[in-house]
């Protein structure tokens, strides 16, 4: 894996593109905390969930008792769809503005593979971090996670689009975020390694919307 032309994007909405004989795919660094830097993500179809596989891969030095957003869906109303490190060190998975949480190993400056699942007929919960699997946690049974919602990386939107708290903003890097409709196998999850695409954020393709200091290197795969 090598890095070629990082840039500095404001405002702009870039894509993922194909060079001769490589792929090359979005790495997103926020190199500071702030209260306006933010990722929109484009949906390839609208999120209307019963269950879902959340994929990405992460690194990052925060450290001590500080919040971390990894993953914001809301819709106008609340957050529906939120993947949090909190205060205590626990990860949580929140839906429909209620949580749950796990102890799980912490994320680190070098990059972590981190997955969630959850199916909504039978609740069950549950992250993978670089492909080992956390206990199953039974949460939000026969919730549907509802559309008409906005996805954000880099900050906890408690507005629409907007609201940001910096002590919440998320400092290092993100990339590799890839979405489903449906819960991948403990296997396929294991394959996302070696390149499996979502049919709801597929990062090979999607576009983003890049505000603030957010910086986007190229990753040839």
């Amino acid at each position: 894996m090598g890095l070629s032309s990082d840039f500095l994007l404001k405002d702009k909405t870039v894509s993922n593109f194909s060079l001769a004989g490589s792929m090359a795919i979005k790495s997103l660094i926020s190199p500071q905390a702030t209260h306006f830097s933010y990722v929109e993500v484009t949906l390839q179809k609208p999120l209307s969930l019963m269950a879902f596989t959340l994929c990405m891969r992460v690194a990052t030095e925060l450290r001590g008792e500080r919040e971390i957003i990894l993953f914001a869906y809301r819709i106008p109303s609340h957050d529906e769809l939120n993947v949090w490190r909190e205060l205590d060190g626990r990860f949580s998975i929140y839906i429909g503005g209620e949580g749950v949480h796990f102890h799980i190993p912490e994320l680190s400056s070098m990059q972590t593979q981190l997955c969630v699942t959850w199916d909504s007929s039978s609740g069950a919960a549950a992250f993978f971090i670089n492909d080992k699997k956390s206990l199953t946690k039974i949460f939000k049974r026969g919730h549907i996670i509802r559309s008409e919602g906005r996805i954000v990386l880099g900050q906890d939107p408690d507005a629409f689009l907007g609201g940001f708290d910096v002590k919440q903003s998320f400092v290092g890097e993100i990339l590799d975020v890839n979405l489903w409709d449906y819960v991948l196998s403990d296997t396929e999850v294991q394959d996302t390694f070696v390149r499996k695409r979502g049919n709801v954020i597929d990062w090979e393709t999607t576009q983003l919307n890049i505000n603030g200091e957010v910086v986007v290197v190229d990753v040839q795969l």
